[in-house]
């Protein structure tokens, strides 16, 4: 989730009631009390405001991805929950049948608004993937954090990540990211409706060989969102690969779409690399 900075105001503790008033946007966030994670708070020195420690298991290769949150920094410092249905589909290996995966090399992953980079550093460790993850600069120092704090599980199955700035839209950052993926990720990208157009230039920037694709993991808030779609269907061919059921006391689940190029936007790639 790429999202410019939101201050919210809070009390110092660790309790989750506290965590929960410190949170005004928790509806939109991933529960505190999912079963498959334990949290720790702690004050960070770092980071001078109030921040916790979640550690997810990954249970194929018995070990945790740890990712610090920071709320008083913003929404792109919290865990949302298409990032929590992404990990567990890395993690229960559901998403693999949708990866372009190569027998002879690395797969070569981009993510898009990592936010904390739970998916990223989730795909590098399970997949053995080069990943890239990317997001705003004032959200790199807490992504390097994440992927610092990862070092071992990462390197466990020879996988890679770098953080990188991205400004959806900046063609000197796009170009400077490269075209050279076989994947790219996205969590509740779709959100901002000011950005659809910046995150639509930049796919038709990126998608452009006919094997990649496009993962977006959504949850649906509002009916403007219907406009985003509308645009991206002229652009891609759609389809939704994965339905979580609602949680309780929501009204729809998180789904997941995959994107890959139409012919006629891959002809005008072509031509415009020549």
């Amino acid at each position: 989730m790429s999202t410019p900075p939101f201050h919210t105001k809070g009390g110092h503790g660790c309790s989750s009631d506290e965590e929960i008033l410190l949170q005004p946007f928790n509806s939109l966030l991933s529960s505190p009390n999912n079963n498959n994670l334990s949290i720790n708070c702690t004050e960070t020195t770092t980071i001078h405001h109030l921040s916790h420690i979640q550690r997810h298991h990954v249970s194929t290769l018995n070990a945790d991805v740890i990712i610090r949150q920071v709320p008083s920094e913003g929404l792109s410092f919290q865990l949302w929950p298409a990032a929590t249905s992404l990990f567990s589909l890395l993690n229960t290996h559901r998403l693999h049948r949708h990866l372009p995966l190569h027998p002879h090399r690395r797969i070569r992953i981009l993510e898009l608004g990592s936010g904390t980079g739970l998916v990223g550093i989730t795909a590098a460790a399970i997949l053995g993937a080069d990943v890239t993850v990317t997001d705003l600069p004032h959200v790199i120092p807490n992504l390097e954090f994440n992927v610092a704090a990862n070092g071992s599980i990462i390197a466990a199955n020879s996988g890679t990540v770098v953080a990188a700035e991205l400004t959806w839209g900046d063609v000197d950052q796009m170009e400077t990211i490269g075209r050279e993926y076989d994947v790219i990720v996205g969590s509740d990208v779709v959100y901002h409706d000011h950005l659809y157009e910046p995150l639509l230039n930049t796919l038709k920037f990126l998608l452009v060989k006919d094997e990649m694709v496009f993962l977006m993991a959504h949850l649906k808030r509002w009916k403007k969102e219907t406009v985003f779609f509308r645009k991206a269907k002229k652009l891609f061919e759609v389809d939704v690969i994965h339905r979580d059921e609602p949680e309780d006391g929501k009204r729809v689940g998180v789904i997941v779409y995959r994107f890959v190029p139409r012919q006629k936007q891959l002809c005008k790639a072509s031509k415009a690399d020549f």
